[in-house]
């Protein structure tokens, strides 16, 4: 049997999708791919510069793609704020939302909001929003939500008396943390529109080990030249490119009848890399006593509430 692949991609026309990080790595992969299937895709990114360069080469690969640049900082709530009312004075809602930015690994920084980056960006920002844009999201016939986690999850603990890092950081413990706090949202969201009856798929995914600008991010921003050179010559011996890196995001954000709860990941050797196939997760990513924990939480940090209730009255 032939191996998931783009070109199983189905038509994507009439769909709407948001992706999160889309002018680079993965997330241009995804949004290249997804306008290149007939879909309109806005590319929510944090420089609208690089944004525009990165629209302009999914159009030369798609002459008749539909992408649109949007600014969006997941490391400051109130850049979630405004592109979410953004995106609603000119869309009814999106049938797709790709959470597919992040940070990796990074040296103690915090967010405009004062979070921890990683937790801050990978997750608060994707969870705020999210919780913004489900109205619309309910609108449409078959809306779905793709959270993008990593293997790195189940080396990561919600440590719920030091979310911050404040008491001792570690950038890689931060980063598992991120991870998992990302699926434990995705599985949440979607028992939480089970439960109401709102017609909402929300699945996840993970890149296994994919060759993109995360690796050296985080030493180039402390200055380790040496282990931004060793991370270069890792990616180029060990991982995966970001082409292949993408298929897992795209299998899970256009493979029809996935139900809330999937996760999908690469299917070769310890999930580093491969053609996507269904995963699994840690039983911590499946805890609903944390889940539940962690979204209240994230709504008492973000100020973003979820009512899930009157969402799916006036779906």
């Amino acid at each position: 049997m032939a191996k998931w692949a783009t070109s199983d991609i189905r038509d994507q026309s009439g769909c709407l999708a948001v992706v999160t990080g889309a002018n680079s790595g993965i997330g241009f992969v995804a949004a290249r791919e997804l306008a290149r299937a007939g879909a309109h895709v806005v590319m929510a990114v944090r420089d609208t510069t690089r944004g525009e360069q990165a629209a302009g080469k999914v159009r030369s690969a798609a002459p008749a793609a539909a992408v649109e640049v949007m600014e969006l900082d997941l490391a400051d709530l109130s850049s979630v704020r405004s592109f979410a009312a953004a995106f609603g004075e000119g869309h009814d809602g999106p049938d797709l939302l790709v959470n597919n930015a992040g940070v990796m690994a990074l040296p103690h920084r915090t967010t405009a909001d004062g979070f921890e980056m990683q937790f801050g960006t990978n997750h608060l920002g994707h969870f705020a929003l999210t919780g913004l844009l489900l109205a619309g999201l309910s609108r449409r016939p078959d809306p779905r939500v793709v959270t993008i986690s990593s293997g790195a999850h189940k080396m990561g603990k919600i440590d719920f008396d030091d979310l911050q890092g404040e008491r001792g950081y570690k950038k890689w413990k931060a980063y598992g943390q991120s991870k998992l706090a990302n699926l434990l949202f995705a599985f949440e969201l979607g028992r939480r529109a089970s439960g109401v009856g709102l017609p909402l798929t929300s699945v996840a995914a993970h890149p296994g080990y994919a060759a993109t600008n995360l690796q050296a991010t985080g030493p180039k921003m402390a200055g380790r030249g040496l282990e931004e050179r060793m991370m270069g010559l890792v990616n180029r011996v060990i991982a995966q490119d970001e082409e292949h890196g993408a298929l897992p995001t795209l299998y899970a954000a256009t493979e029809p009848d996935l139900p809330s709860g999937s996760y999908i990941g690469p299917d070769g050797p310890l999930e580093m890399r491969g053609r996507p196939r269904l995963v699994g997760a840690t039983d911590r990513a499946w805890d609903e006593q944390t889940a539940r924990r962690l979204w209240e939480t994230s709504e008492e940090l973000t100020g973003v509430h979820y009512d899930f209730g009157a969402v799916a009255a006036g779906a």
